[in-house]
């Protein structure tokens, strides 16, 4: 393994780099290498009786082949059933085994497999693009294979997802990460760095892909809503002698205070214009039906103008108060000491200076947000504290 890493490493020290934040451990779990996250990083498994009987030369092509799906953030990628990972299996390994020419060298077009529905007699088989269709994505190249299968009638993909298994590795382990708001944060701060040392001597294709991948919108809303919706709704638990202790008579009993699990701040100031509160609260009626979990909202312009527990359909009748300057400080305070929310969700223009959140937050910026806020926010609270609507 040391031998192909440096290997590896002659090709740029991006990879290296790289490498220098994942664990490589040994495993007999394993049938050549998988790539897995667990404790907070990246682990690079690999079978070392498989690694000794391999040539060097494939090996460090097999690693570098994971790193590929590193890069491409394929972890992303969440088939819905056996069949729909399959086609993806097929469309991540398209769209990385063309960098790779030790790889490509017992590659076998898109095109082939799936219009003659199987592969070559060889023990190693990897997938590539449509000799047409260089340089794209999985996502892609999984849009071409559906496409060719339903002009040909045929949906079966089994025996060549079954051929391509055998040769490299299933996905499984990365199709199964947790957390990944947290992932892909770690992820993407990795490649940044990495990146600023030494991408520009990567070759273009690579290039552009760990760009895109650096750059690339962090999570969807869905997703951002998910990472708060899934908190716990009870506050904080605390003694009552109102309440009869049924262990012990003679005890205070317990009290759980139902604090909301998500509070709302809408910024009203005079910067606010009317588009922009339409997009706030279309996404907020959303959110309602979207959460089943108590939603308190203030307005804010440079003070807490209005309070109240949002329900479906409410902004009909709200009345907006504000249009004075932007403060969104007292807003937060505010509901930091009287509800102690799990998470905060912020609508606002940005044009005001960042607050101080000791609480999970989400900033959901207009668009015509400022971009000064939504940098400074991302570099203080992470990349997937903000969301630009669009």
């Amino acid at each position: 393994m040391e031998k192909a890493i440096l290997l590896l490493g002659k090709r740029s020290p991006f990879y290296l780099y790289i490498l220098l934040n994942i664990s490589k451990v040994p495993s007999t779990e394993v049938r050549t290498i998988e790539l897995s996250f667990s404790q907070n990083r990246w682990t690079l498994l690999y079978n070392p009786e498989w690694v000794e009987k391999t040539d060097v030369n494939f090996v460090q092509a097999l690693i570098l082949h994971h790193l590929m799906h590193l890069i491409n953030l394929h972890f992303l990628i969440k088939p819905k059933n056996k069949r729909e990972k399959m086609i993806w299996d097929l469309a991540m390994d398209a769209a990385i085994n063309q960098y790779i020419p030790e790889l490509a060298a017992f590659g076998i077009p898109l095109n082939l497999l799936i219009e003659e529905g199987h592969g070559v007699d060889n023990e190693r088989l990897f997938v590539l693009p449509p000799d047409w269709m260089p340089d794209e994505s999985a996502e892609e190249y999984y849009k071409w294979i559906m496409k060719k299968m339903e002009e040909l009638g045929r949906f079966d993909v089994t025996l060549v997802a079954q051929l391509r298994e055998k040769s490299t590795d299933s996905h499984d382990s990365l199709q199964k990460i947790q957390n990944i708001d947290m992932v892909l944060e770690l992820t993407q701060s990795d490649l940044a760095k990495a990146f600023n040392l030494y991408g520009e001597k990567l070759p273009s294709g690579i290039k552009r892909q760990v760009e895109l991948a650096i750059f690339r919108p962090v999570l969807n809303w869905k997703d951002m809503i998910r990472r708060f919706a899934g908190l716990s709704e009870y506050g904080e638990r605390h003694t009552t002698p109102l309440k009869p202790n049924r262990r012990y008579e003679n005890q205070p009993g317990w009290k759980i205070s139902h604090m909301a699990k998500l509070a709302i701040i809408v910024d009203t100031s005079g910067s606010i214009i009317d588009e922009e509160l339409d997009q706030f609260f279309s996404e907020i009626e959303s959110l309602s039906k979207y959460v089943d979990t108590n939603l308190v909202l203030v307005q804010v312009d440079r003070a807490v103008n209005l309070e109240m527990r949002y329900t479906k359909g409410a902004w009909r009748k709200m009345e907006i108060i504000g249009g004075g300057e932007t403060d969104l400080q007292p807003a937060v305070d505010y509901l930091q000491e009287k509800y102690h929310p799990e998470g905060l969700i912020i609508f606002t223009d940005g044009f005001t200076d960042l607050p101080v959140v000791k609480r999970r937050v989400l900033f959901v910026l207009s668009s015509y947000y400022n971009e000064e806020f939504a940098e400074q926010a991302r570099k203080v609270y992470g990349r997937s504290s903000v969301v630009i609507l669009k």
